[in-house]
């Protein structure tokens, strides 16, 4: 005869079940443990199946700030995953220690908005900083190519920070390409900014910016390299002096409008760190 759902032999392979499913079932990746919002500036806790680490965003002047805004997420990634590893630059790679992606992605109808750049700082004690470590911060769009983000990096457990005019993917990664291959690349990256929103910029503020970046490689080309640094230094301040009207400079979620102004101020800091690695190292 069928026991009946209240049977005690039911109850107890009811309950067995339950037992050898929660014994054997995955462990869930807790993601965003937490969000913190005060004024200007978000702070995020993230745990993946012990893959810690600590966001903060700190933005010059933003609008409808909220972690919903914010469009956060964080996944451990594989190292056989051949769509992720086809995204790399060559003798870009993985770190063992922090296999971890964070995206930050507003929602198009969350309303957030902001002028300039935001402040991206990562911290993490999974991995140290050491003199002349080459693990940088790396951005990407949904699906498209890492790129080089890095501005500063700390000491003792790894802190990496990027100023953004737009968010994206984010990986910390191992380059093991020559400071002037990255150097190459940058001046590279600035250059097709420029050509891509020459039509936004103010004529006479699109030649003198064009002119600096122009110094700045001669002066790269001919070993000058504090001399390249000054120059994208008075870049960054030419485009700050001439944001709004002349350089558009707001991001919103709508997707509707280029932050010039941040995109050209990123670029040009993310250059100026590999310069200062290279008369450094």
């Amino acid at each position: 005869m069928r026991n009946s759902p209240g049977h005690p032999k039911t109850l107890l392979a009811a309950a067995l079940c339950a037992l050898l499913a929660l014994v054997g079932a995955p462990r869930t990746e807790a993601g965003i443990t937490s969000v913190t919002i005060d004024g200007d500036v978000a702070e995020v806790e993230i745990d993946v199946d012990l893959l810690a680490a600590e966001l903060t965003l700190t933005f010059e002047d933003v609008t409808g700030l909220s972690e919903s805004n914010l469009g956060l997420d964080a996944s451990a990634v594989s190292p056989l995953d051949t769509t992720l590893l086809s995204r790399l630059p060559s003798l870009v790679s993985l770190v063992s220690g922090l296999l971890l992606l964070v995206e930050v992605e507003p929602p198009s109808n969350g309303g957030l908005s902001f002028d300039g750049v935001v402040t991206l700082e990562l911290y993490t004690t999974l991995l140290n900083h050491s003199s002349g470590t080459l693990l940088r911060l790396f951005a990407a769009s949904n699906g498209g190519g890492f790129e080089d983000v890095t501005e500063w990096v700390g000491d003792g457990s790894y802190r990496v920070r990027s100023t953004r005019g737009d968010f994206s993917q984010f990986l910390v990664l191992l380059d093991e390409r020559s400071v002037d291959t990255v150097i190459e690349t940058k001046f590279d990256r600035l250059w097709d900014l420029l050509d891509e929103h020459d039509a936004q910029i103010d004529g006479a503020v699109l030649a003198d910016l064009a002119d600096l970046v122009a110094d700045a490689e001669d002066d790269y080309d001919e070993d000058e390299i504090e001399l390249a640094i000054a120059h994208l230094e008075d870049f960054i301040d030419e485009v700050i002096d001439h944001s709004g009207d002349d350089v558009p400079a707001t991001w919103r979620s709508a997707r509707d409008l280029d932050n010039v102004a941040g995109l050209l101020r990123a670029a040009a800091a993310t250059l100026n760190f590999s310069l200062d690695w290279k008369l450094a190292n």
